[in-house]
């Protein structure tokens, strides 16, 4: 049976249509980009570190369970969740049957999130959530540890939009590190940080937010969320410190991905 020209347009638009659906709506919520990336100085002792951002976790799914597999099998030696993991505090249960997935002997660190604050999240209940498995909630604070023999100064600081970050006060009982990393949810807080730190050294900047702009079309991006800045995803180094800002896992507001897929960050510093 021949179609006609209207016909044919019409079925092209359908099946595009569905298309542009199927991939919104599953393909880049739930096919995750896992990129890796080697910042390090030392090529014979490098740390190999995994970003988390914005779960904003509601069920612990096949996606959920496959993340922590791989990271099981990757064997980071940090492993880093930067904000808005639970947005709900209904769901603090949830995030915790998804941190049980994870090797508990890798030490984890986080730092709160705006939907961590929007949502009403008890903090002293999260952090206790975290510390079960072996994970630090940072707030305006520094942690000092040895990794393979290197000094490493990890600095968590409080929520831009939602807490009250302070900088100063967090790098405030630092001491000498030769790996500084900065753990910080909005990425516009960089400019402050950049502004604050004096000769404090920054190795790196890890922070999410953004979603990628969760919605992109043809790489131009309608909006994106209060504490983003001039900042969307991917690598800033044309200044110091250098940033990698997450396109992250979940979604907030609108259940759908387009031009912004998840990812989960793997990096060797």
């Amino acid at each position: 049976m021949k179609l006609s020209r209207r016909k044919f347009i019409k079925n092209g638009l359908l099946l595009l249509s569905g298309s542009l659906l199927f991939d919104a709506l599953w393909f880049e919520k739930y096919f995750i980009e896992w990129n890796h990336f080697d910042i390090s100085k030392n090529k014979n002792e490098k740390i190999k570190i995994v970003q988390i951002s914005d779960l904003h976790i509601r069920t612990v799914g096949y996606i959920h369970k496959s993340i922590a597999e791989k990271i099981n099998k990757s064997k980071p030696d940090l492993i880093f969740f930067t904000g808005d993991s639970v947005d709900k505090a209904g769901k603090i249960n949830v995030l915790n049957k998804f941190l049980t997935l994870i090797d508990i002997s890798i030490p984890k660190f986080a730092v709160m999130g705006n939907w961590e604050y929007w949502g009403n999240i008890d903090a002293d209940i999260l952090k206790k959530t975290f510390s079960e498995h072996n994970c630090k909630l940072l707030i305006n604070e520094t942690v000092n540890l040895t990794v393979k023999n290197r000094k490493i100064a990890i600095t968590g600081v409080d929520d831009y939009i939602g807490g009250n970050p302070d900088f100063p006060s967090a790098i405030k009982n630092s001491i000498a590190a030769e790996t500084n990393i900065v753990l910080s949810h909005c990425p516009a807080y960089r400019d402050i940080i950049t502004r604050e730190k004096g000769d404090f050294n920054i190795d790196v900047v890890l922070s999410g937010h953004t979603h990628g702009g969760q919605i992109s079309f043809f790489g131009i991006t309608p909006f994106k969320p209060e504490g983003s800045g001039r900042y969307l995803k991917g690598w800033y180094k044309k200044t110091k410190p250098a940033m990698y800002v997450s396109k992250g896992i979940g979604t907030s507001i609108l259940p759908v991905r387009f031009g912004a897929r998840a990812e989960i960050v793997e990096m060797e510093i």
